[in-house]
């Protein structure tokens, strides 16, 4: 499955070294059933490696955006399907940053909720919330114009020179 393109280039092709990873913006709608949860977490590692997320430079990245699009779809999947039916997760990559946004039509604006070692979930907003902010990246949720919301994340590309060692 495959994430639709809404702008940049489609494939990352011949570039030159250190140019880093192709900017562009892509859509994926899914239904509001477990199998979505996978099925986009796939798509969006698939989209970021053709990107040009590959490689130990990338990796905690990839890592850690993969996480958030599991625990944020799941939470749609879980919590949304009754109101909203399908799911769409969009993938941004530009200046320098990576966002992953996750869709749906339920009203409901959800908190990250402390940990409570006496309960088995509820724990996925918090998880995305530590995640992001770990990796030096801003998360959110938003209200749609059309009544539901959005919950997003952003978290930096490393730069070239993360790989160097301080010496150079």
């Amino acid at each position: 499955m495959e994430l639709e393109q809404i702008s940049g280039a489609a494939e990352a092709g011949p570039r030159r070294a250190g140019a880093g990873p192709v900017e562009g913006v892509w859509r994926f709608a899914v239904p509001a059933a477990e199998a979505s949860v996978p099925r986009t977490r796939h798509a969006v590692r698939d989209r970021l490696l053709a990107q040009g997320m590959a490689g130990v430079r990338y990796q905690e990245l990839v890592d850690d955006l993969l996480l958030i699009v599991s625990e944020l779809v799941g939470n749609a999947v879980t919590h949304a399907a009754e109101l909203s039916p399908e799911v769409t997760t969009e993938l941004a990559v530009r200046g320098g940053w990576v966002r992953v946004s996750v869709e749906d039509g339920d009203p409901y604006r959800p908190k990250a909720l402390e940990s409570d070692t006496g309960r088995t979930g509820g724990r996925g907003l918090l998880l995305v919330k530590s995640v992001t902010l770990q990796a030096g990246g801003i998360c959110d949720v938003e209200r749609t114009g059309e009544g539901g919301k959005v919950i997003w994340a952003s978290l930096p590309i490393p730069r070239q020179d993360a790989d160097r060692p301080e010496a150079e």
